[in-house]
Protein backbone atom coordinates (compact mmCIF):
# COMPACT_ATOMS: atom_id res chain seq x y z
CA UNK A 1 0.00 0.00 0.00
CA UNK A 2 0.71 3.52 -0.77
CA UNK A 3 2.49 5.64 2.58
CA UNK A 4 1.44 9.10 2.88
CA UNK A 5 3.70 11.01 4.97
CA UNK A 6 1.32 13.44 7.42
CA UNK A 7 1.69 17.24 6.94
CA UNK A 8 1.16 19.75 9.22
CA UNK A 9 -2.36 21.10 9.42
CA UNK A 10 -3.66 17.64 7.57
CA UNK A 11 -6.10 15.37 9.41
CA UNK A 12 -7.60 11.96 8.02
CA UNK A 13 -10.39 13.71 6.78
CA UNK A 14 -8.49 15.96 4.54
CA UNK A 15 -6.44 13.09 3.76
CA UNK A 16 -8.98 10.93 2.77
CA UNK A 17 -10.13 13.79 0.38
CA UNK A 18 -7.31 14.14 -1.27
CA UNK A 19 -6.81 10.45 -1.98
CA UNK A 20 -10.35 10.33 -3.08
CA UNK A 21 -11.13 7.28 -0.62
CA UNK A 22 -13.38 7.45 2.61
CA UNK A 23 -12.37 7.96 6.04
CA UNK A 24 -13.48 4.66 7.13
CA UNK A 25 -10.98 2.80 4.98
CA UNK A 26 -7.97 4.72 5.95
CA UNK A 27 -9.04 4.27 9.61
CA UNK A 28 -9.21 0.37 9.29
CA UNK A 29 -6.09 0.45 6.85
CA UNK A 30 -4.19 2.32 9.68
CA UNK A 31 -5.39 0.11 12.50
CA UNK A 32 -7.33 3.66 13.65
CA UNK A 33 -10.03 5.34 15.57
CA UNK A 34 -11.89 8.07 15.01
CA UNK A 35 -10.46 9.76 18.02
CA UNK A 36 -7.08 9.14 16.90
CA UNK A 37 -4.76 11.66 16.33
CA UNK A 38 -1.95 11.93 13.51
CA UNK A 39 1.04 14.08 13.80
CA UNK A 40 3.18 15.68 11.23
CA UNK A 41 6.02 12.63 9.71
CA UNK A 42 3.43 9.67 10.94
CA UNK A 43 3.00 7.39 7.55
CA UNK A 44 -0.74 6.77 6.76
CA UNK A 45 -1.29 4.04 4.23
CA UNK A 46 -3.12 4.18 1.33
CA UNK A 47 -5.68 1.35 0.93
CA UNK A 48 -6.19 1.65 -2.89
CA UNK A 49 -2.71 2.81 -3.95
CA UNK A 50 0.53 0.46 -4.37
CA UNK A 51 3.47 1.14 -2.38
CA UNK A 52 5.63 4.18 -3.69
CA UNK A 53 8.16 3.03 -5.76
CA UNK A 54 6.57 -0.37 -7.36
CA UNK A 55 5.61 1.15 -10.11
CA UNK A 56 8.22 1.58 -13.36
CA UNK A 57 6.85 5.26 -13.85
CA UNK A 58 7.08 8.60 -12.95
CA UNK A 59 6.14 11.74 -14.20
CA UNK A 60 7.87 14.86 -13.83
CA UNK A 61 6.62 18.39 -14.38
CA UNK A 62 8.36 21.78 -15.24
CA UNK A 63 6.58 24.76 -14.39
CA UNK A 64 8.90 26.85 -15.75
CA UNK A 65 9.50 25.45 -18.98
CA UNK A 66 5.46 24.18 -19.71
CA UNK A 67 6.97 20.68 -20.26
CA UNK A 68 5.98 17.06 -18.85
CA UNK A 69 8.19 14.16 -19.13
CA UNK A 70 7.36 10.58 -18.50
CA UNK A 71 10.44 8.46 -17.52
CA UNK A 72 10.62 4.62 -17.04
CA UNK A 73 13.15 3.41 -14.54
CA UNK A 74 14.68 6.64 -14.56
CA UNK A 75 15.24 6.87 -18.10
CA UNK A 76 12.71 9.84 -20.39
CA UNK A 77 11.08 7.97 -22.48
CA UNK A 78 8.58 10.85 -23.46
CA UNK A 79 8.18 14.96 -23.14
CA UNK A 80 4.95 17.02 -23.98
CA UNK A 81 4.05 20.14 -23.75
CA UNK A 82 1.63 21.39 -21.48
CA UNK A 83 -0.40 24.71 -20.35
CA UNK A 84 -0.13 25.24 -16.51
CA UNK A 85 -1.61 27.40 -13.59
CA UNK A 86 -2.34 31.52 -14.04
CA UNK A 87 0.13 33.46 -11.54
CA UNK A 88 -2.84 34.02 -9.18
CA UNK A 89 -3.69 29.74 -9.56
CA UNK A 90 -0.78 28.34 -9.34
CA UNK A 91 0.28 24.44 -10.48
CA UNK A 92 1.06 23.29 -6.62
CA UNK A 93 4.62 22.55 -6.38
CA UNK A 94 5.13 19.27 -4.48
CA UNK A 95 5.34 15.15 -5.23
CA UNK A 96 1.90 14.01 -5.80
CA UNK A 97 0.75 10.64 -7.20
CA UNK A 98 -2.12 9.96 -9.58
CA UNK A 99 -5.27 8.23 -7.35
CA UNK A 100 -8.13 7.91 -10.23
CA UNK A 101 -9.17 8.84 -13.85
CA UNK A 102 -12.34 9.68 -15.53
CA UNK A 103 -12.27 9.45 -19.62
CA UNK A 104 -14.72 12.13 -21.20
CA UNK A 105 -14.94 13.94 -18.37
CA UNK A 106 -16.83 16.81 -19.61
CA UNK A 107 -16.51 20.34 -19.94
CA UNK A 108 -12.82 22.24 -20.23
CA UNK A 109 -11.03 18.90 -19.09
CA UNK A 110 -11.02 16.95 -22.81
CA UNK A 111 -10.57 13.73 -23.51
CA UNK A 112 -8.99 12.27 -19.85
CA UNK A 113 -9.02 13.22 -16.53
CA UNK A 114 -6.19 11.63 -14.03
CA UNK A 115 -6.91 12.96 -10.57
CA UNK A 116 -3.68 14.16 -8.40
CA UNK A 117 -3.45 13.09 -4.45
CA UNK A 118 -4.57 16.60 -3.43
CA UNK A 119 -8.07 17.75 -4.03
CA UNK A 120 -9.67 19.59 -7.20
CA UNK A 121 -6.12 19.28 -8.92
CA UNK A 122 -5.15 16.68 -11.68
CA UNK A 123 -3.52 16.64 -15.50
CA UNK A 124 -6.13 16.89 -18.33
CA UNK A 125 -6.83 17.39 -21.45
CA UNK A 126 -8.45 20.42 -23.08
CA UNK A 127 -11.01 21.87 -25.27
CA UNK A 128 -9.03 24.62 -26.08
CA UNK A 129 -5.13 23.76 -27.73
CA UNK A 130 -4.23 27.24 -28.21
CA UNK A 131 -3.72 27.42 -24.31
CA UNK A 132 -1.13 24.43 -24.18
CA UNK A 133 2.56 26.16 -23.61
CA UNK A 134 0.96 28.95 -21.55
CA UNK A 135 0.07 29.87 -17.97
CA UNK A 136 -3.78 29.88 -18.25
CA UNK A 137 -5.20 27.29 -15.86
CA UNK A 138 -7.01 27.35 -12.22
CA UNK A 139 -3.43 25.33 -11.21
CA UNK A 140 -3.95 21.88 -13.11
CA UNK A 141 -1.74 20.45 -15.66
CA UNK A 142 -3.24 20.52 -19.46
CA UNK A 143 -2.60 18.42 -22.31
CA UNK A 144 -2.83 18.16 -25.71
CA UNK A 145 -5.92 15.35 -25.86
CA UNK A 146 -4.04 13.05 -27.85
CA UNK A 147 -0.88 13.46 -25.32
CA UNK A 148 -3.12 12.76 -22.15
CA UNK A 149 -4.71 9.63 -23.93
CA UNK A 150 -1.36 8.10 -24.57
CA UNK A 151 0.56 8.85 -21.26
CA UNK A 152 -2.88 7.45 -19.06
CA UNK A 153 -2.76 4.26 -21.39
CA UNK A 154 0.81 4.27 -20.16
CA UNK A 155 0.73 4.86 -16.34
CA UNK A 156 -1.64 2.95 -13.92
CA UNK A 157 -3.27 4.77 -10.88
CA UNK A 158 -0.13 5.29 -8.27
CA UNK A 159 2.00 6.63 -10.30
CA UNK A 160 4.13 8.84 -8.73
CA UNK A 161 4.08 12.66 -9.87
CA UNK A 162 6.67 15.41 -9.33
CA UNK A 163 6.20 18.99 -9.97
CA UNK A 164 8.61 21.66 -9.73
CA UNK A 165 8.75 25.04 -10.94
Amino acid sequence: MYQHIVKRGETIASIARDYRTSVAALLRANGLTASSVIVPGQAILIPHLPAKGSIPYTIHVSISRRQLTLKYRGRTIRTYPIGVGKMITATPVGDFVIVNRQPNPGGPFGAMWLSLSKIHYGIHGTNNPSSIGKYVSKGCIRMHNKDVLELASIVPNGTEVFIRT
